[in-house]
Parts: structure tokens; C-alpha cells; sequence
């Protein structure tokens, strides 16, 4: 083969293989058509504000010769420079000329818009699948929130006792575009039934440049205490921001320790007595609290079972006292009843005590006895028989001989 002819043999498969690439650009670049809607607005029309969620709907069509694509994922991915968020599909088959759509949930950051008003930010669609490969850009603008309050941070405890006093430690920003004027901050454990609120005053956007002594950010404290009585566990701490044109909540989770989680320990819940006897149950009462508490305790009287006691006890702080209460039936059964105990008005505990009554003192006294007697009898009687069966022995007799 000439040089001349190799020569033109190799143009011809350059050709070839630009040609096929070609191709593949085209199919890959016209295999899906795209559009993103944010609620019922074009996402390149449509402003979105940092710091909301969104929900961006990708609408495609299939437009490639074969009749699917197959592990097919979307991907979509907001750029605004610094920052960038992206959420990705499962693994789907598309089917040629199916038109349908994939919703996704985007958080976006408060920094896309940290220092503008407004921002622009990119966002890309990806459409990746075994045989194609398609990627679309949307420019989009990013505006920031009129009104809004960051918590930078919550420091506090990461475990507390009960019955202690901690504080909160809390940072914020004003992240919108506008002044928020009288901020109030408060701390609370629900499930303990526990909160505190402190004024924060104002805080200006970074915006307003009017007043040196005027402040965006600002900190606190603030005092909690937890009940004595919370169970040990893992409780949510929640720190709410508000005023009049915004509300922010952030929660924080702590444990909470309590070695003495009830004030009212009992040693034995049941006994069993007979019929008329007292049984007699002992109750521990704890205070651990820094104070003398006084307790009033209250029993449930029926018409088959009484029970008597001590019905006011004065504990000191940091220490427990022990009481006694005193439960009877005239009946045989099986009998619950309660014993409440209270600091003042407030209910502290409950205890559930049962007692179980069997036949009468007398009754088994009598059937004591009546064993004993039997016994006496059956050895007296066989005592009386070996005597009986025993014969006196007979005298030798001797007699002389004479020779």
C-alpha cells in the first residue's frame, strides 16, 4: 500500500470515528427534554429564599431510539459559589417517549444569600443511565429572608442531676434583610414540664449600617432547673426564637440522671396475714432535696380492709425516714389499696400495696393445738400398749435332794 493510500485510508477512519461521535453528542444532548418546576412557576422565573425547603419538580421526557435506559438516576445540584446542595434519585427504567417526573426536597443553606440581598445560584440536572447521559443548567435567584433569626449555637450540659440548676448558653443572628425588633428566647424541657424566657432586645439586619452601636448577633443565658423527681433518661431541649414576624426552634438532646428517682421506697409490696392480724408494710420516704420537706401521707380505707399510720413526716434535706403502715381484713381475700404521699397540695407519689387475708388467728390457734393433743394421745397410747404387752417374769423355783 502507497503512502498516499494509507494516508487516505486513516482520514477516512478519522472521519468515521468524528462522525460517531457526533452522533453520540447529539443522542446523549437530545435524549431527554427537561424542564423545573418550583410549585407551579419555572424555576429560572420563580425566586427562592436560603434558609426554606423547596420542592423542585423535574419534569423529562425520553426522547432515544432504543425502547429503555435502564439504572437510570437524576440528580439535581444547586450552586451558589461558596455553597452547594444536591439530592440524587434511586435507580429507575426510563422508557423511550414516557414523559413523567421526579420530585426533590432541598433544604437550602442561609449562606447561599449571607452577604446580598439577592444571589445568583445554578442549578444543574443530571440524567445519568446505562446508555445515556444527559445534564441541563437553570440559572436561579436566591433572595434572602425578610425575617430571620439563626441560632449560631446552644451550649450547654451534655448530662445533668436531677434536682439541679444549669444554664443555656445561646448565640444568634439576624440573617434576613430587615431589622427584628423586641426578640425573646426561651429554653424548655417539655417532658419535665420546665421552661425559662429572656428578652434579647433587638437585633438589626447587616443591612442597616445607620447605627455603629446597633448589633446583628447577640448572647445569653438562661437558668433551668430540673425536677428532683424527672426519671433518669434522654430528654429534647428546645430553644425558640420569636417576635412578632418570625419564629425559629432548634432542639438539643440531654440526659438527665437521677439516682433517686422515687421518693417512696417500699421493701415488700404484699404480705399475708391471717384474718384480724395487722400486716405491717415499710416504706422508705427520700428527700434529696436541699430542704426540710414535710410529707402527708394518705391510705385508702374500705369496708373490708383498714389500715392506720403515720400521717405526717417531717424529712430533712439530703437524707430519708423510715414509716410504717399498718393494714387489716376481717374477711379472707385478696385486697389493693393505695398509699399516696404529698409535699403540701402536690401529689408526689403513689404506691399500690396488697394484702393477703387467710382463715382467722382463733381458728388456726385451735388447729394447732388440736395437732398437739393428737400427738400426746398417739404417744400416751403406745406408751400404754408396750407396758400392756409386758408379762412378769416366773420365780425359779429349787428344790433339795436328799441321799
Amino acid at each position: 500500500m502507497t503512502k498516499m493510500n494509507a494516508k487516505n485510508v486513516m482520514v477516512s477512519l478519522l472521519t468515521i470515528v468524528s462522525v460517531l461521535f457526533l452522533a453520540t453528542s447529539v443522542s446523549a444532548s437530545d435524549s431527554y427534554h427537561v424542564f423545573v418546576l418550583d410549585g407551579h412557576h419555572s424555576v429560572e422565573q420563580a425566586t427562592l429564599t436560603a434558609g426554606e425547603t423547596v420542592e423542585l419538580e423535574v419534569w423529562y421526557t425520553a426522547n432515544f431510539a432504543e425502547d429503555f435506559d435502564r439504572d437510570v438516576t437524576i440528580e439535581v445540584e444547586l450552586d451558589a459559589g461558596k455553597e452547594e446542595v444536591k439530592a440524587v434519585s434511586g435507580s429507575m427504567v426510563i422508557e423511550s417517549g414516557k414523559q413523567d417526573s421526579f420530585i426533590f426536597t432541598l433544604k437550602i443553606p442561609h449562606e447561599f444569600a449571607d452577604d446580598e440581598v439577592n444571589h445568583d445560584a445554578t442549578l444543574t440536572v443530571e440524567i445519568d443511565g446505562e446508555n445515556h447521559k444527559y445534564t441541563k443548567e437553570f440559572n436561579v435567584n436566591i433572595q434572602k429572608p425578610q425575617y430571620s433569626a439563626e441560632v449560631k449555637s446552644v451550649t450547654t450540659s451534655q448530662s445533668v442531676d436531677a434536682g439541679e440548676v444549669f444554664p443555656v448558653d445561646i448565640v444568634l443572628k439576624n440573617i434576613g434583610y430587615l431589622d427584628l425588633n423586641d426578640v425573646y428566647v426561651t429554653a424548655k424541657i417539655s417532658a419535665l414540664n420546665i421552661e425559662s424566657t429572656v428578652y434579647f432586645e433587638d437585633l438589626v439586619s447587616i443591612e442597616d449600617d445607620d447605627d455603629e452601636d446597633d448589633e446583628d448577633s447577640a448572647s445569653g443565658r438562661i437558668m433551668l432547673e430540673v425536677p428532683y423527681g424527672a426519671e433518669a433518661g434522654v430528654y429534647a431541649l428546645e430553644v425558640e426564637v420569636t417576635n412578632d414576624d418570625t419564629t425559629t426552634t432548634v432542639v438539643k438532646q440531654i440526659v438527665v440522671k437521677n439516682d433517686f428517682a422515687n421518693t417512696v421506697i417500699v421493701s415488700s409490696h404484699e404480705k399475708t396475714v391471717a384474718t384480724g392480724e395487722d400486716a405491717v408494710y415499710e416504706l422508705l420516704i427520700v428527700n434529696p432535696t436541699n430542704n426540710v420537706k414535710v410529707y402527708r401521707l394518705v391510705s385508702v380505707d374500705g369496708s373490708d380492709v383498714s389500715t392506720s399510720g403515720d400521717a405526717i413526716i417531717a424529712v430533712p434535706a439530703g437524707s430519708s425516714k423510715a414509716v410504717k403502715i399498718t393494714a387489716s381484713a376481717e374477711t379472707e381475700g385478696e385486697y389493693n389499696f393505695d398509699v399516696s404521699v404529698f409535699s403540701g397540695e402536690e401529689l408526689v407519689e403513689t404506691v399500690s400495696l396488697t394484702l393477703e387475708a387467710e382463715g382467722s388467728s382463733n381458728a388456726s390457734l385451735t388447729v394447732v393445738l388440736t395437732i398437739i393433743l393428737a400427738i400426746i394421745f398417739i404417744v400416751l397410747l403406745v406408751v400404754l400398749i408396750v407396758l400392756i404387752g409386758k408379762k412378769p417374769a416366773k420365780a425359779e423355783e429349787f428344790g433339795e435332794s436328799y441321799y
